[in-house]
């Protein structure tokens, strides 16, 4: 069942009885392939009610979920590109009109398996807790150890447990909060898991983590580049979440938009300006980037990581700081320039013709 565009073509199927029934999945993807067939297959094993929303894919993907009797929205290009936001919102509403009387909705992205059993387990902690917007789990990565690329992604999402201020792209929102707040904001490249989360938390929701884990991820990630864009897009997104709450008092990442731009831009460049005047002295602020790592090893080795691993992780953030402001520069000059924002793709599968 495909629809063009994102308007969903209502439909009334059939449940099964032993499937979660007031629970719904939205799956989103382009040019995923064989990753995407994993998902929908991991998602359809737990419910009935799954909604793929297909960015432009140039692959089998449409036929295939298709062809799986999954409802498809394809989202409309011709005239403005696709994205995760505009993804997400097409699906929950080709959701909420093909299942009306769902109270939540797991969103998932496609290159990730739902993991047996969190679903159950987070419709669980949203029934105990009437105030919860949202529940989310552990995503780990299928291949960790296959790059260090990959053990990065993986360590990066083992978070601590319990009351959290965001989710991520994997998450069970109750609808009614997700509709009051009008769900994602479509004008944003990435980062709006972290937007929605703090306009749900500013309504008076509450979101929290929980010890289980809710998909397998599957990355394949294997070059610097690509890792260095990655990156670099999350600077883009801290920023471009910030800018849309300022001036308020509240705006959100603020201080962690502040901290990248120190990092990755005033520290190193007022170091070297400075070279000059201070008969090279002002170089010994690099050895601040010394102190950031140790810093950074220890918060890991406090949440469990083994010391060489920390260690590890702790250097590429250093280094990850330097694509961050670089990421934080271009969305300040997409914002001045009022060019508008295009989603970045850093994934070398993503790119078919």
């Amino acid at each position: 069942m495909t629809s063009t565009g994102e308007a969903p073509r209502p439909v009334t199927p059939a449940r099964s009885a032993s499937k979660l029934s007031d629970v719904g999945i939205v799956v989103i993807a382009k040019n995923e392939g064989e990753r995407l067939r994993r998902a929908l297959a991991s998602c359809q094993r737990d419910v009935d009610a799954v909604v793929y929303a297909d960015s432009a894919s140039t692959d089998d993907s449409v036929a295939y979920a298709g062809s799986l009797g999954v409802e498809v929205v394809v989202l409309d290009v011709s005239e403005r590109p696709p994205n995760q936001p505009r993804g997400r919102n097409a699906g929950f509403r080709a959701l909420r009109e093909a299942y009306p009387d769902l109270r939540y909705v797991f969103f998932m992205d496609g290159d990730c398996e739902l993991v047996d059993g969190f679903l159950e387990a987070a419709r669980a902690e949203l029934e105990r807790d009437p105030k919860l917007a949202g529940v989310c789990g552990r995503r780990v990565e299928q291949l960790p150890d296959a790059s260090v690329y990959n053990f990065l992604i993986d360590t990066e999402w083992n978070t601590p447990v319990g009351a959290a201020e965001e989710f991520g792209g994997d998450v069970l929102l109750r609808v009614d909060a997700l509709a009051a707040t009008e769900g994602y904001n479509e004008s944003m490249i990435s980062g709006e898991d972290l937007e929605l989360s703090y306009r749900l938390r500013r309504a008076g929701w509450g979101i929290r983590r929980i010890a289980r884990e809710m998909t397998r991820h599957d990355v394949a990630l294997h070059r610097f580049g690509a890792w260095w864009k990655r990156h670099a897009r999350g600077g883009y997104a801290y920023a471009h979440g910030a800018a849309l709450h300022l001036p308020g008092k509240h705006a959100p990442h603020v201080r962690k938009c502040v901290g990248m731009l120190f990092w990755g831009l005033f520290l190193p460049v007022t170091a070297l300006a400075f070279v000059p005047f201070t008969g090279g002295w002002s170089a010994l602020a690099f050895l601040a980037y010394a102190v950031l790592w140790h810093k950074i090893k220890r918060w890991r080795v406090s949440l469990g990581d083994p010391a060489k691993r920390a260690g590890v992780y702790a250097r590429y953030i250093v280094i990850g700081k330097f694509a961050e402001a670089l990421g934080i520069l271009q969305c300040g000059f997409g914002l001045l320039s009022k060019r508008g924002f295009r989603y970045v793709e850093y994934k070398d599968y993503q790119r078919q013709a």
